[in-house]
């Protein structure tokens, strides 16, 4: 119930803006075409950052060196802004104790704003 409660209140302040914001990034990585694979990831990163109370995500087993090697790409040019925006936010909303979940959930996005390609978003128990 409280996993539930956070979500929505976290899709109301924060989550629907993030998701919008992956999901144009994907948008553009689609119509590129050539970063497709790019684009699959914002899309994944959008659904968890628009509910990501009672998620996580782990790395697939078998990832290809193709999906390391992207990932190095996606980390040199967006990864490492998206990462430290983040964390600003996260930090932000820890100052008030209200905001400490929230803030936490945005730590949670960090790993996956660095290295998206090769990452699954698994329901937790």
């Amino acid at each position: 119930m409280l996993r539930l409660i956070l979500n929505i209140l976290w899709f109301i302040f924060f989550g629907f803006a993030l998701g919008i914001a992956y999901g144009i990034a994907a948008l553009i990585c689609f119509l590129l075409i050539v970063t497709i694979p790019f684009g699959v990831a914002s899309l994944r990163l959008a659904v968890y950052a628009m509910w990501p109370f009672g998620r996580t995500i782990e790395s697939r087993p078998g990832v290809h060196v193709a999906s390391g090697i992207a990932n190095i790409l996606w980390l040199v040019l967006a990864g490492w802004w998206i990462a430290v925006a983040h964390i600003l936010a996260g930090i932000a909303q820890c100052v008030t104790i209200i905001g400490i979940p929230f803030g936490i959930a945005n730590f949670k996005l960090v790993p996956a704003a660095l290295w998206p390609l090769g990452r699954e978003i698994v329901t937790l128990p």
